[in-house]
């Protein structure tokens, strides 16, 4: 199937596949302790806890994937390219298989949304006052982030 698919082997479908299943795997051990501890999955959402937690979860996973700061997780997995400005950097994904995997998913801000927004949820049904802590703190990180490039906009 992958020959047809992609024939230049250019697609990482076999790492794709391992992260498609862990992410499976994890999503079904977090409903499984929530019915272990009695929780439920709510039945909907407020609007605040949404929003909140987007911008929260966009910062976050800004912050993981692209943060200087935050370099030294990355670098078992990834090779450094160029400083990025605000305090990113552009990186790219080194090694085979695995290592090359967990790079792909660290490098890229949109794929860590997937994981931080399922921990955001998850985290809503186990420990909801704690989450919304998390999030407050992100939220208002990111708000004051796009701030900080409108008023350099401005200035400019």
């Amino acid at each position: 199937m992958s020959e047809r698919y992609d024939p230049d082997h250019e697609v990482n479908l076999g790492g794709y596949t391992g992260s498609l299943t862990t992410y499976g795997a994890v999503v079904t051990g977090v409903l499984a302790a929530l019915r272990a501890t009695g929780r439920e999955v709510p039945e909907r959402y407020d609007v605040s806890d949404v929003l909140i937690g987007g911008v929260a979860t966009h910062k976050f996973s800004r912050l993981l994937a692209r943060g200087s700061v935050t370099s030294p997780l990355r670098a078992p997995f990834t090779r450094f390219e160029e400083s990025a400005g605000s305090a990113e950097h552009n990186e790219a994904p080194r090694g085979s298989h695995l290592q090359h995997t967990i790079g792909e998913l660290l490098t890229c801000p949109f794929c860590m949304d997937v994981w931080v927004g399922t921990a955001y949820v998850a985290g809503l049904a186990f420990a909801p006052r704690l989450t919304r802590t998390w999030a407050a703190v992100f939220g208002v990180v990111g708000v004051a982030d796009a701030l900080q490039h409108g008023y350099a906009r401005l200035r400019d």
